[in-house]
């Protein structure tokens, strides 16, 4: 059966079982916003698997002679990165959007054999001329 990993499944003890902690070390990084588990009705935490590897994460840190103040630190900024970086995409999104819209809506203007401006086409040229008229393609400025 699988699972979101953003689902608060866990219980406190079989969190504490799946990261090899004791649930009281869970209750204390709850208490330093290190992880924040959901809270179910009565106020009990449930824990996501997202939770148990953020707790897994936190616990390789510590043996590695990290500080708890050390760690949360990392975590802010991990988690600004992932805001930074999703920001980034959808702003890449938005000017390859415009870039789009840009290209369709830029217009080319063209002396009609007439002399009046006709509009043409982007990418076409305008229709065939004798030598002794002179093209003048316009492009409005924006």
């Amino acid at each position: 059966m699988a699972y979101e990993s953003d689902r608060p499944v866990f219980v406190i003890s079989v969190a504490a079982e799946l990261a090899g902690m004791h649930p009281q070390t869970l209750r204390q990084y709850d208490r330093l916003g290190l992880v924040q588990p959901s809270r179910a009705p009565g106020r009990a935490r449930r824990y996501s698997q997202r939770d148990v590897d953020k707790l897994q994460q936190i616990q390789d840190l510590s043996q590695n002679g990290v500080s708890l103040e050390g760690i949360k630190r990392i975590m802010q900024l991990e988690n600004q990165v992932d805001a930074l970086q999703s920001r980034n995409e959808e702003l890449m999104d938005e000017v390859e959007r415009l870039n789009m819209r840009l290209q369709e809506s830029s217009r080319v203007f063209a002396a009609g054999l007439s002399g009046d401006i006709v509009r043409i086409t982007r990418g076409k040229r305008p229709p065939a001329r004798k030598r002794s008229q002179a093209v003048v393609l316009y492009r409005p400025e924006r």
